[in-house]
């Protein structure tokens, strides 16, 4: 279809670990994204690590900017049930990590680590791509790509508050689980 974004669906190899996260709210099904180890071992491991202790569970989608991105992973703010105005500010209890740039191109289905404007300021915060974005090319970590559920990544709550921010009810990472 015309203006669709040209999804770079990756399949798994063997070993490679998966993230399945479960979404409720506007979008509601199962994306699972094949982490990259082998581009960006810190961040797979620190997104994993978090992942396994469940930390991401129920954190909102945040800041969901049209033909853009969806933001999540603010474990520190970005949980249902506090004050998730502040979501997109915090981390988690672990440490910052080091900026591990790649060749690996943004496009559709790509999710990277936000960050601040110092490189090495990637905690815990991701976002997925919905369409490309050159711009991102060696500026942000990737850590995978989105192997099933690009349908529901579309279907996110969009934000229309300043800077994409998402007014009202944001969609939820329910459940988020590392597959083997």
């Amino acid at each position: 279809m015309p203006g669709e974004p040209e999804v770079v669906e990756m399949p798994a190899q063997d070993g490679q670990p998966q993230l399945e996260i479960t979404v409720a709210g506007e979008a509601n099904g199962v994306i699972v994204i094949n982490l990259m180890p082998e581009i960006a071992p810190k961040h797979v491991a620190q997104i994993t690590a978090l992942a396994q202790a469940g930390a991401y569970d129920n954190v909102v989608f945040h800041r969901v900017i049209d033909g853009f991105m969806a933001q999540t992973g603010d474990v520190q703010f970005g949980k249902v049930g506090g004050d998730v105005r502040m979501a997109g500010t915090g981390g988690s209890d672990r440490p910052d990590l080091p900026a591990e740039f790649s060749d690996y191109a943004y496009v559709a289905g790509t999710v990277g680590m936000a960050r601040s404007s110092d490189p090495n300021s990637a905690n815990s915060q991701f976002f997925i791509m919905f369409d490309k974005g050159d711009f991102l090319n060696g500026q942000y970590t990737v850590i995978g790509q989105v192997a099933s559920g690009f349908d529901v990544v579309q279907a996110i709550k969009l934000g229309t508050g300043p800077n994409g921010a998402v007014v009202g009810d944001p969609d939820v990472m329910t459940a988020v689980r590392v597959l083997p």
